[in-house]
């Protein structure tokens, strides 16, 4: 069978991109071997309950009518209601290290505020640092990488401040230990703190029925329970998919949000060999769900997001142990705005997890560490003022091998390899990355890649208008 694109992945990367191209006129398949759509932000059903995977925030937060913003061009380039997100506001949230709190909302004046009260030495310094942060446009054509935590302590005299901003930053997007690309510290900066953040009334189910609705009203073709076995390559080209089940599909482009190491060993031969361990991420988390008998604001928790580090230093790398409670992120659904409440309250506190220190482990072990790794983490939401322990009423966790068997990412990294191809390249003529190894994170920036890529090595070289 022939088609024009092939898309491996219907995580939003690969539905980004699925849309983009059938808004064109082209016949495209998106193939994903799960029986559900998502990828890493999806959501699945237990013990009679909805729960998202993934989903703590849509970044990248902006009102209706704001074009030039991502979520703006998103809602242009894929033609989405925006009514129909139903996205609701966060109410704030919170930094919080020893004795030191950075509270931040959905209005910059808010964290402008707080940056005065903690650290009143260092408003000039940051309102300096807020306006060269390079623009979206500027970073599309960023060079060699820079460190952002070096950029940070050239433009910032108290070292717990640069802490406090990467805090956030790095948990929600970041792929590699102790720092972040300038670039990439840019991106988020302006995602999280200057846009912000918001949540889908109806979850990621609501969110991704919308795209997988545009992506077939286009005439594309979403085939779930469709694993790919290879990628059939040809002179140097790549000519279509190979499926488990032995069936070749064809195709003039291939796409993948599969990443970049994982889409390497799906090309086999001289390209798998040049996947090595360095580029296999080594950052993924260990998670609790806890379903309250209340809602967290009557439990004394307001706040939609704490993010929290045990010390002045934070230290961002795959832990020793099978998990690290120094630092991690409280999230509570109930506490963005919206129209109306949810069933039930619901906490959730991540941590940094070791992915080899999980798989090692049979399955009593692993179960009742599960079990020990969540009450760890409720006790140290618990000293970050977020007490809910003895008030669930139901749990569920995933570690970094839930995370790879559920999303097929080497070593359970959320963020993929710390080496990003910002022009989606593999090296193989006709193959694309798209999605997280592509350079953006996040809901939006996800849809951004798979939109971006598709533009500049399809619709571009065919001619169409981007």
């Amino acid at each position: 069978m022939r088609y024009d694109a092939l898309v491996i992945g219907a995580g939003l990367g690969g539905l980004g991109a699925g849309i983009r191209l059938a808004q064109f006129g082209k016949r495209v398949a998106i193939l994903e071997r799960h029986t559900v759509f998502g990828g890493l932000n999806s959501f699945y059903k237990l013990g009679g309950r909805l729960f998202d995977s993934g989903l703590h925030a849509l970044t990248n937060y902006a009102p209706k009518g704001e074009r030039k913003t991502p979520l703006g061009k998103i809602v242009r380039q894929l033609r989405l209601d925006y009514d129909a997100l139903e996205l609701g506001e966060q109410s704030h949230s919170a930094i919080r290290f020893p004795g030191v709190e950075l509270r931040f909302s959905n209005h910059f004046d808010l964290l402008r505020a707080e940056v005065a009260r903690a650290f009143p030495s260092e408003v000039v310094a940051f309102e300096r640092l807020v306006a060269e942060l390079p623009s979206y446009e500027a970073l599309e054509l960023a060079g060699e990488p820079r460190s952002a935590r070096a950029e940070l302590a050239r433009r910032l005299r108290e070292p717990l401040l640069v802490e406090m901003l990467l805090c956030p930053l790095c948990f929600y997007g970041g792929a590699k230990e102790h720092d972040l690309d300038w670039s990439e510290f840019a991106i988020l900066f302006r995602s999280i703190f200057l846009e912000g953040l918001a949540r889908p009334a109806h979850g990621m189910r609501g969110f991704l029925k919308l795209l997988v609705e545009r992506f077939e009203a286009e005439g594309g073709e979403l085939r779930l329970r469709t694993a790919v076995a290879r990628i059939v390559i040809a002179d140097g080209v790549a000519r279509g998919v190979e499926l488990a089940n032995g069936e070749i599909l064809e195709a003039d482009h291939v796409f993948s949000s599969a990443g970049a190491v994982e889409t390497r060993r799906l090309c086999g031969g001289e390209a798998a060999n040049a996947s090595h361990e360095a580029a296999v991420g080594r950052l993924s988390f260990f998670e609790t769900l806890e379903v309250l008998a209340a809602e967290p604001r009557e439990l004394g928790v307001p706040e939609t997001t704490v993010f929290f580090n045990s010390s002045e230093r934070f230290d961002y790398r795959r832990p020793d142990d099978l998990v690290d409670d120094e630092s991690g992120v409280i999230c509570t659904p109930n506490n963005y705005a919206r129209h109306e409440p949810l069933a039930e309250g619901l906490v959730r506190v991540t941590l940094l997890a070791n992915h080899a220190r999980w798989v090692e482990l049979d399955d009593a072990r692993y179960a009742a560490e599960k079990q020990a790794a969540a009450e760890r983490a409720l006790a140290a939401a618990a000293r970050f003022g977020v007490d809910v322990r003895g008030k669930g009423v139901f749990r569920d966790t995933f570690t970094p091998r839930t995370i790879e068997r559920f999303t097929g990412k080497l070593g359970g990294a959320v963020y993929g390899s710390p080496v990003k191809r910002r022009d989606g390249e593999t090296g193989v003529r006709g193959l694309s990355l798209v999605g997280t190894d592509q350079g953006l994170v996040g809901i939006v920036g996800a849809l951004l890649s798979g939109i971006t890529i598709v533009n500049r090595r399809a619709l571009a070289a065919s001619g169409s208008s981007a």
